[in-house]
């Protein structure tokens, strides 16, 4: 008889031990920058991740009975603690995996930690081409665009014959690198001088006068093209009237505050990552109502890319049927499409990089909008673009 009780004990103890292993956490670092001059962007992401979270699981925080545990590591747009915190992630808190940056000097000097650890890293949102380029590991999966894809969906809304255009970039790898890329795939237009500044500029009038000189006695259109993110106002430029001279100001989209400074242009065209009015697609339709409901605002640039990296990791561990362990999650999401707020992405299986449409826009100014619009000129889709591959593999 006690033979027996022992036996019943142990296969109890068997039952407990399976039952536990089944509902193990499944933990999620969110390693990002809360603090710091992209904390804006940062904020938006972090809510669009959650979001995404629990669209894709139904509210329910669960995959195949693991409960999905976010923890958020404070990156403050510093290289060096961005390091750190992630290795803090992966080692002491046991993440399975984690999500971001949002500075792409930060995301950088994180895809080493993740190559070391042997976990994945899902980049959102930084965007320099050297994340999955150059620097990539096989670790390395993005769902945020790449300086590729903004850099050369605006050149198929700019690149026309008889155009001369000059770039305004910020002076490290976000704006070399779209720099680079926009250079590379002009086919028809001419780039005629690149202008960079610190990412700390405040004054723009010295690099304006440098653009003006450069472009001024061009025939043709003329355009200056500003890629910036974060703090300081290159659109100042305008006060200094480069219309005079016949030039155009142009640029990428942009989160909805930042908007407003274009509202100085009406008529201007580039090309968007995301706007909310744009997709017209379930997903994007439950982001808009949902965070109308719960913020009173609409979703804005990077609410939608946290959204995505949300649901591209669900979708993930629903294929691994919830193993989070490294391999199985390679493998599901080599290749792997899933639907998000823009429609359908795809990783790319040679470098991990989210293959997605971006859109050709049009600013319209509402007096009754607090920011300017950019209206839908085209869908620009994933075969429009040619996005190089230039990892190492």
């Amino acid at each position: 008889m006690q033979l027996k009780r022992k036996t019943m004990t142990g296969f109890a103890l068997a039952l407990l031990c399976s039952g536990l292993a089944m509902a193990q956490d499944i933990k999620i670092a969110h390693v990002y920058d809360k603090t710091g001059v992209l904390e804006a962007y940062a904020r938006q992401t972090q809510a669009g991740l959650m979001m995404g979270l629990e669209y894709a699981t139904g509210g329910t925080m669960m995959v195949n009975g693991h409960k999905l545990v976010v923890i958020e590591k404070d990156t403050q747009g510093k290289p060096d603690v961005a390091k750190s915190q992630l290795a803090s992630a992966y080692a002491d808190d046991k993440a399975a995996l984690a999500i971001g940056p949002t500075s792409s000097g930060a995301a950088l000097a994180m895809l080493p930690v993740a190559e070391e650890y042997k976990k994945i890293l899902l980049v959102e949102p930084a965007v320099a081409d050297s994340i999955t380029g150059d620097k990539w590991n096989r670790f390395i999966f993005r769902t945020g665009r790449n300086s590729s894809q903004d850099a050369i969906s605006n050149a198929v809304a700019l690149d026309k014959s008889g155009v001369s255009i000059a770039t305004l970039a910020q002076d490290y790898a976000f704006g070399k690198d779209f720099v680079k890329a926009f250079r590379g795939a002009l086919k028809h237009a001419k780039l005629v001088h690149e202008e960079y500044l610190p990412a700390t500029t405040t004054d723009f009038t010295a690099g304006a006068q440098r653009l003006f000189d450069k472009l001024k006695n061009l025939p043709g259109r003329k355009i200056i093209f500003i890629n910036w993110a974060g703090g300081g106002n290159p659109f100042k430029i305008a006060d200094l009237d480069p219309k005079r001279f016949g030039i155009e100001i142009a640029t990428g989209g942009n989160i909805l505050p930042a908007l407003a400074a274009y509202k100085a242009f009406p008529g201007l065209e580039g090309a968007a990552y995301y706007y909310y009015e744009i997709p017209k697609n379930p997903v994007n339709k439950w982001l808009v109502t949902e965070h109308f409901k719960r913020f009173n605002t609409p979703p804005d640039f990077f609410t939608a890319g946290g959204m995505s990296a949300g649901l591209a990791v669900v979708e993930a561990l629903k294929k691994t049927k919830g193993n989070a362990a490294t391999e199985p999650l390679i493998a599901a999401m080599e290749g792997m499409s899933f639907e998000t707020p823009k429609g359908k992405m795809t990783f790319r299986k040679e470098d991990h990089q989210a293959m997605q449409s971006m859109y050709h826009f049009k600013i319209k100014v509402d007096p009754k909008v607090a920011w300017a619009v950019p209206e839908l000129v085209r869908e620009i889709k994933i075969e429009d673009m040619h996005i190089p591959i230039t990892n190492k593999r």
